[in-house]
């Protein structure tokens, strides 16, 4: 009797064990087995986060309301990348320090460029003196011919964000095979809410008139954003941040913003508010609120996730050009 209750036992154990481990085999993999992920900047962080779930590990460089355009890498980021299985970047020139951070940090893993896939817009670059790797708008010293250059903020049209997710999901199945079925059903999901959301705002700005939908801003992020809901942008700046606009620019800029009768003017979060400010008040327009264009908020911030921008960012933009 003794010996039917010990192999009872063993059989019910072993087959606990094999349970568990096929069991195992299906979920999210423990946190010791996580891919480890370094993302470039706080808006691919969170892409990072939806897509991979609780089987990725995800680290930025340029932190929330930091500015990528003027960012220098500490050897504790070269570190972090060294260390990585996944670097993702946004690709399009933003990044313009990423091949000398990639050669000090010998990295072996697998990059991923969020907007591969994107047909990227043009916009003209009169410097290329900075080192910042993409147009920068404006030129200081003797006057250059205007090249065409891509605009490297894709993610700022929603149906590109859609394309940054199947890359990412494509990048985190390639380094983790045993994940691929879970990275792209959240990657179908996640994809879902944020064509929802596109949609939602399309009829938004759609009900506002045209002849409103115009706005100033501290630089030349929002151009996908603009063509996506019909909104024209006006930049006191070129694309990067990394540069500041001519007293004859700035001139210029006040008064176009006096005869086309803009108030809209927007300040952006990772940018220094006293050239838009000035502009305003030159111009005799008032700051309508913040903008979030290459980072997000801090955690619990009006615009800490990739969607939550977007939503913060249209209320902001509806608001001030009700004032047009």
């Amino acid at each position: 009797m003794t010996r039917t209750v010990r192999f009872s036992t063993l059989l019910i154990g072993l087959a606990l064990g094999l349970a568990g481990g096929l069991l195992a085999g299906a979920l999210p993999a423990r946190a010791q087995d996580t891919l480890k992920l370094v993302a470039s900047f706080s808006i691919l962080v969170d892409m990072a986060r939806e897509v991979g779930g609780e089987r990725v590990q995800v680290q930025a460089l340029v932190g929330p309301d930091g500015d990528a355009h003027v960012f220098q890498p500490t050897p504790a980021d070269a570190r972090a990348v060294s260390e990585a299985a996944v670097l993702l970047v946004n690709g399009l020139g933003f990044e313009g320090w990423l091949d000398r951070l990639q050669r000090s940090a010998g990295f072996k893993g697998r990059l991923v460029v969020a907007s591969a896939g994107v047909t990227p817009m043009t916009m003209e670059d009169h410097d290329h003196g900075h080192g910042h790797g993409h147009s920068h708008g404006h030129s200081h010293g003797k006057k250059k011919a205007a090249q065409p250059v891509s605009d490297p903020h894709a993610w700022q049209d929603l149906a590109n964000g859609q394309i940054y997710v199947d890359n990412i999901a494509r990048g985190l199945a390639a380094a983790d095979p045993a994940g691929a079925t879970y990275y792209a059903q959240r990657a179908e999901a996640y994809k879902q809410r944020l064509s929802q959301l596109d949609a939602r705002l399309r009829a938004e700005f759609g009900a506002i008139p045209q002849a409103k939908r115009r706005a100033i801003t501290s630089h030349d992020a929002f151009g996908y954003l603009g063509r996506a809901y019909g909104i024209e942008f006006i930049p006191a700046v070129g694309v990067s941040t990394g540069s500041e606009p001519s007293a004859r620019q700035i001139a210029a800029l006040i008064a176009q913003i006096r005869k086309e009768k803009v108030k809209a003017l927007f300040v952006e979060n990772m940018s220094n508010p006293r050239l838009i400010e000035q502009i305003g008040r030159d111009a005799g327009a008032t700051p309508g609120g913040t903008l979030y264009s290459d980072a997000l908020s801090p955690p619990d911030g009006p615009a800490d996730t990739y969607m939550k921008m977007f939503e913060h960012n249209a209320a902001t933009l509806q608001a001030g050009l009700a004032r047009n």
